[in-house]
């Protein structure tokens, strides 16, 4: 198993540990025996790619001492236990106390390496996860994923234009990503530490609208009992995303306008100029043209906010680009939900791409979500492809949708869950393992 993944196994009876370490070694895996807890302490690490097997009972620091200091340690490492001494109770406890299983002696050879490998399977998605949270994080949210030659030139253009304080329009339809081309130009500019202040011009009552884009002083109108900042001085320094731009009132637009060319601001309610040092990102949906043609926006201010367009194709037409995007937001889900990340096959590839996906980006990281928390696709592709599953397969996925389910309504209380899927607490801990079901709450309230 040419994984990187390593087991630490700790027995002190030689002639155990020595036929249990030979055991997993011709199942394929890394592994190294130790004959006490404090042999084997300097891989109690958070980085330690792999598992440990441990015997309760040893000379010094025993096994459920070793889960402690990994509980303090290092927690995401999977501890398996094993004792000749132990009872339901006992494991029960031990896994309320993090241990991922419990093996009691005399054990086969092939219950030992069972458990190896789904803990080996959990900490290896464990490590991909935070592989993909770093990578997520050094990135930002203003990763750009795809390949088609229209994402290409958005990537050029947000490099060439970022650094600099030029006001940009984004085209493109519902969903089409524009917020997050947006915090791109944010993220790669001077302005990166400080405030994205995102505004969507189309939800925002006409009523509020000055009072939320301008702030207020105390008294400025009736229920203005204290100051409060708009959203315009709350981006000084960084930058101001206007969505849905087409939407602004026409009586806001002029005193935009205003703002951007004198860069000062009044809250209502006073005549103090406030300065407003932003940058402006604005997004619409179609063209702007024929609303200034139709008199809903100024030409004035449209000159303003678009001195560079970067036009963003909806998803069908840079067909190319939605499988890396799928896939990226599969591994994305997998780590929100604490979920494995399914592997997509070629047919469901092909049926990805032959998607409209009317919602564009955002309908298409719903589809991804969906597959990650095991919920059947209901927009005519089957993506996950349950055609190729067994019985065995299918049963064993809803079994374990169900048994989420009842955990996140009992809020992670075991015995309750148990209750009412009419199981025995053994074996729905035994299931929680199985299919890696993360519990959260009080896991044993009854």
């Amino acid at each position: 198993m040419s994984t990187g993944l390593q087991v630490i196994f700790i027995e002190d009876d030689e002639l155990v540990r020595r036929a249990s370490v030979q055991s997993l070694q011709l199942a394929g895996f890394d592994v190294t025996g130790h004959g006490s807890v404090e042999s084997a302490a300097r891989a109690i690490d958070p980085g330690f790619p792999g598992v440990i097997v441990s015997d309760i009972r040893l000379p010094g620091a025993s096994g459920l001492d070793l889960l402690a200091q990994c509980r303090e340690r290092a927690p995401e490492v999977p501890v398996i236990l094993v004792t000749g001494h132990g009872d339901i109770s006992m494991a029960v406890q031990a896994m309320r106390d993090g241990a991922y299983d419990f093996i009691e002696k005399p054990f086969a050879s092939e219950r030992l390496i069972e458990a190896v490998r789904r803990a080996l399977e959990r900490r290896s998605l464990v490590l991909e996860n935070q592989a993909l949270r770093r990578e997520l994080a050094g990135a930002g949210r203003s990763r750009i994923i795809g390949r088609s030659s229209a994402i290409e030139q958005v990537r050029r253009l947000i490099a060439n234009v970022a650094p600099t304080d030029a006001s940009v329009l984004i085209n493109g339809d519902t969903g089409a990503g524009k917020e997050l081309i947006a915090r791109s130009l944010h993220e790669m500019s001077p302005r990166r530490d400080k405030p994205f202040i995102a505004v969507n011009c189309g939800a925002l009552p006409e009523q509020m609208f000055e009072s939320e884009m301008f702030g207020y002083e105390a008294g400025a109108f009736t229920g203005a009992q204290k100051k409060r900042v708009g959203r315009l001085e709350a981006a000084s320094g960084g930058t101001l995303f206007l969505d849905e731009i087409e939407s602004m009132p026409l009586s806001l637009q002029v005193k935009l306008l205003r703002v951007l060319q004198d860069g000062v601001l009044e809250r209502l309610g006073s005549n103090q100029p406030v300065r407003a040092n932003l940058r402006v990102v604005a997004a619409a949906k179609g063209d702007m043209n024929e609303h200034v043609a139709d008199g809903t926006f100024r030409r004035d201010l449209l000159y303003r906010l678009n001195v560079v367009t970067i036009t963003l194709p909806p998803l069908n037409e840079r067909r190319e680009d939605i499988v890396p995007l799928f896939e990226h937001f599969l591994l994305d889900a997998a780590v929100r939900y604490e979920r494995p990340a399914p592997l997509i096959t070629d047919r469901q590839r092909a049926e990805l791409m032959q998607r409209d996906w009317p919602g564009n980006v955002r309908e298409l990281r719903n589809a991804a979500d969906r597959m990650v928390l095991g919920i059947l696709d209901d927009g005519g592709a089957a993506l996950l492809d349950t055609s190729t599953q067994s019985l065995k397969e299918r049963a064993e996925q809803f079994e374990r949708v169900v048994i989420a389910q009842a955990l996140e309504q009992c809020g992670g209380a075991v015995a309750v869950a148990a209750d009412r899927l009419q199981l025995g607490k053994a074996t729905l801990y035994e299931k929680i393992k199985r299919y890696g079901i993360v519990v959260k709450g009080d896991s044993d309230r009854s």
